[in-house]
Parts: C-alpha cells; sequence; structure tokens
C-alpha cells in the first residue's frame, strides 16, 4: 500500500484555480480511491497501480484545455499497512493526547 500526495494545476489560466481542482477532485472521488483532501493537495491511498491511476485519469482530462501543468506528486510505501490516512493522524494525536486539525 502507498501513501501518494499530489498537486496538479494548469499553468497561465488564471491566479484561481480552483475549476480545475474540482475536476481533479470529481474524478479522485468517483475513483474508490480512499483520499484526503488538503489545502495544498490531495493525499490517496492503495496499491500503486491504483493511485497512479488516478492520477493519470486527472492529468488525462486536465490537458485536454491546458497547455501546460505542474504536477507534483510524493509516495510513501510501507508494506503491509493500510489505513495509514486516518492511523497516521490518530498516532500523532495519541501522542499528543489531543485531536489536532485534519
Amino acid at each position: 500500500m502507498v501513501l501518494l500526495e499530489f498537486s496538479m494545476s494548469p499553468l497561465g489560466k488564471s491566479e484561481s484555480v480552483g475549476k480545475y481542482v474540482a475536476r481533479s477532485l470529481d474524478i479522485v472521488d468517483k475513483s474508490g480511491v480512499d483520499y484526503r483532501l488538503n489545502p495544498m493537495g490531495t493525499v490517496l491511498e492503495g496499491d500503486w497501480d491504483e493511485v497512479m491511476a488516478v492520477v493519470k485519469k486527472c492529468y488525462e482530462r486536465m490537458k485536454k484545455d491546458c497547455n501546460r501543468i505542474s504536477c507534483s506528486v510524493k509516495i510513501d510505501f510501507r508494506k503491509g499497512h493500510s489505513g495509514r490516512l486516518s492511523g497516521k493522524v490518530k498516532s500523532v494525536e495519541r501522542r499528543l493526547k489531543r485531536r489536532v486539525r485534519t
């Protein structure tokens, strides 16, 4: 299982890229892959091929009407572990003995 965080946006469209982010999030949400949206990107959890396929779908959609795209991807693989989207946060909360904002 991997956690994959990505951020993808067009260059040269405008200062606000919310409509493009929303289109990508629609693809992510409909994929069935577990995810968390954050202010700077989206974190996916699944097997390698599954999460990479979601990123590729977002890219394929964006390139239809965007001539230049910026994308950053960060991947964390940990053999035999799943449920890390929430588990990593819970681990920190246990250490702090309080809830944190997510």
